[in-house]
C-alpha cells in the first residue's frame, strides 16, 4: 500500500486538532465535502477507522491519534523548511536584505554593522535605489520607506519614525543669491532636486507646485548626490534635520514644516514578518532608533 498524497494526510491532521469536518474545511480552505472525501480515501488506503463518529464530530481513534503524531512533526518540518527556504527562519544566518532610500544610510549603517557583529553567519545586503523593490518577489527582508502608506497587497506595515525637513544652502549660493525671506521670494532662486517629478516625498512635491519648472536647474536621483550639489552651490535643497546636524556647512535657510515631514514605515512580507531573522532584526532596529537625534516614534496605528 502507498499513501501517495499529502493532502489527505494533512486533512486528517486538521480533523483530528479540530474535531469537526468544518472547522478543518474552515482552515484548509476548502468544502466540508472535500474533507470526508479525503477521510474516507485515507481510511481505505489504511484499512483502518482514524477517527470515531458522533453527534459532536469527530474524535480520533488510537491509530488516528498516531498518525495526528506523524502528521504533526511532518507538518513541523515542512514549516521550518519552508522559513530557511524563505527566510532562514529558525536561525539568524544566510542574507539579510534591507532596503531604504540612501539618505537613510547614516542612520542605519551603524545598526546594520553592529547587528551583523552580533551575528557572525550573516550577510548583510543594503540596498538603496529609487525603484521599489518587490518583497513579494524575495527581494529584500525589510524595507525601509517614506511617504504615504504603503498598500501592497500581503506586507506587514508599521509605522517608525517621523524625520522632519527643512531648506538649506551654502555659505557660496546665498552669498551670491540672498536668503528668500517668504515663499514668494523663492521663484527667484535655483534649487536641487529630485530627478522625478513623480517622487511620493512631500517636500518635493510640495516644491514643485510652489517654484517654476526653471527654477529646479540641478536634478539628481540619489539624495546624496544632491546634498552634495547643495554644498557645492547649484542650489537651495531639502535636507532632513538630522543629516543637517552633521553637515554644519549646511546653512538653514527655511525651517521644517509639517507638510514636509516625511514619514517612515517598516515593511516586510507576511511570509517571513514572523522569521527569527526578520523578527530579531526589526527589535534590534526599534530598540536603536530609540537613541536616534530625530523625530519621536509614532505610535501604532
Amino acid at each position: 500500500m502507498t499513501i501517495n498524497t499529502w493532502d489527505e494526510i494533512r486533512t486528517a491532521y486538521h480533523v483530528a486538532r479540530l474535531g469537526t469536518v468544518s472547522g478543518a474545511a474552515e482552515a484548509l480552505g476548502v468544502h466540508h465535502a472535500t474533507v470526508i472525501r479525503h477521510i474516507d480515501a485515507l481510511e481505505g488506503q489504511l484499512g483502518v477507522k482514524l477517527f470515531q463518529r458522533h453527534a459532536r464530530g469527530y474524535t480520533a481513534t488510537e491509530a488516528g491519534a498516531d498518525l495526528l503524531q506523524v502528521a504533526q512533526a511532518t507538518d513541523d518540518q515542512f514549516t521550518q523548511l519552508a522559513g530557511r527556504i524563505r527566510g532562514q527562519g529558525a536561525s539568524v544566518t544566510g542574507e539579510l536584505v534591507v532596503t531604504s532610500i540612501a539618505s537613510l544610510s547614516r542612520l542605519l549603517t551603524p545598526v546594520l554593522a553592529a547587528f551583523q557583529a552580533d551575528h557572525p553567519g550573516l550577510v548583510v545586503r543594503f540596498l538603496t535605489d529609487e525603484r521599489l523593490f518587490r518583497l513579494e518577489y524575495g527581494e529584500a527582508h525589510v524595507a525601509i520607506r517614506a511617504g504615504a502608506v504603503p498598500d501592497e497587497a500581503d506586507n506587514v506595515v508599521q509605522p517608525f519614525l517621523s524625520d522632519t525637513f527643512g531648506i538649506y544652502g551654502s555659505a557660496a549660493y546665498l552669498e551670491r543669491h540672498g536668503t528668500p525671506a517668504t515663499d514668494a521670494d523663492l521663484a527667484n532662486h535655483r534649487f536641487v532636486a529630485a530627478d522625478n517629478t513623480e517622487t511620493n516625498a512631500p517636500f518635493y512635491k510640495w516644491l514643485f507646485r510652489t517654484v517654476p519648472a526653471s527654477c529646479i536647474t540641478y536634478r539628481a536621483t540619489d539624495g546624496r548626490v544632491l546634498r552634495d550639489a547643495m554644498l557645492a552651490g547649484a542650489g537651495l535643497g531639502f535636507m532632513s534635520t538630522y543629516e543637517a546636524r552633521l553637515t554644519p556647512e549646511a546653512i538653514p535657510v527655511m525651517p521644517p514644516r509639517p507638510e514636509w515631514t516625511a514619514e517612515l514605515w517598516l515593511v516586510t512580507h507576511v511570509d517571513l514578518h514572523r522569521t527569527m531573522k526578520v523578527q530579531s532584526f526589526l527589535r534590534y532596529l526599534k530598540e536603536a532608533s530609540k537613541g536616534w537625534d530625530i523625530q519621536s516614534a509614532r505610535p501604532a496605528l
